[in-house]
């Protein structure tokens, strides 16, 4: 939802069952996904990394979570880089989240621009044992593109290459297959939207309406109840195409 923010004691709640799963003096390092370039200065929709996301509630580039529960200094337990903002990033981007915006957005109490997390990680990284990273991991995933997880996963190899790397995917699996209540009543509103879409859409096929009308007004539904997009993009074919699953 695009004003619906969800409490920041949920996603506390769900780095707090992670580290319930972490093997002792472990950190974790997850990184948001690129801004992916379209032609000369145009981009992409920005889509967020999902586990950072369910981790911190930060939709924002160039965003890092880190946690460390053993840490030997407490205050690196949990740490939040992002963005550091200029009037011309403001002025050409939109804003930025504050240091502030983003602990009330989190629950992250330690915040530190991104530009200083590589001189963290020197510091970080050697005192512990085991590196969780994130890598995409579902069956039908094939791509071709490399994240800024997977560029720091080989930086990571290259600079650290005798410690212990595990893979974040697999406690993060394990927590994200059980649903919270919030994610129940977020689900709840998204499947209300999904079939006000479907019946605007039985309200408006008739004869002679053409499949980019009918994606049109879907489009529109969704966009008219404050929704961000498509879990999926919907797939609207006839005749030949009808038969098309993707």
């Amino acid at each position: 939802m695009k004003t619906q923010l969800i409490d920041p004691s949920f996603y506390k709640g769900n780095r707090e069952r992670l580290r319930e799963l972490l093997k002792p003096n472990s950190i974790v390092i997850v990184h948001a996904n690129d801004v992916l370039p379209t032609n000369a200065d145009g981009v992409m929709p920005f889509h967020q990394q999902k586990d950072l996301y369910y981790l911190s509630g930060v939709d924002q580039e160039e965003t890092v979570l880190v946690l460390y529960p053993d840490a030997r200094d407490e205050q690196d337990s949990e740490i939040l880089f992002i963005k550091e903002t200029s009037e011309l990033i403001a002025i050409w981007d939109g804003d930025k989240l504050s240091k502030e915006q983003a602990t009330a957005r989190s629950g992250v109490s330690r915040i530190e621009w991104s530009d200083s997390f590589p001189s963290f990680m020197q510091r970080l990284i050697p005192q512990a044992e085991h590196v969780y990273l994130a890598t995409n991991e579902h069956l039908r995933s094939v791509t071709i593109t490399e994240t800024r997880n997977d560029r720091f996963i080989a930086s990571c190899l290259r600079q650290f290459p005798l410690h212990r790397y595990e893979r974040l995917a697999v406690p993060m699996h394990r927590l994200r297959m059980i649903k919270q209540p919030a994610e129940l009543e977020m689900i709840r509103k998204a499947t209300e939207i999904t079939e006000s879409g479907y019946r605007r859409i039985l309200g408006f096929v008739r004869p002679g309406v053409g499949e980019w009308e009918v994606e049109a007004e879907f489009i529109h539904e969704f966009t008219r109840q404050r929704s961000r997009g498509f879990a999926y993009m919907p797939i609207i074919g006839s005749g030949a195409n009808g038969c098309v699953l993707h």
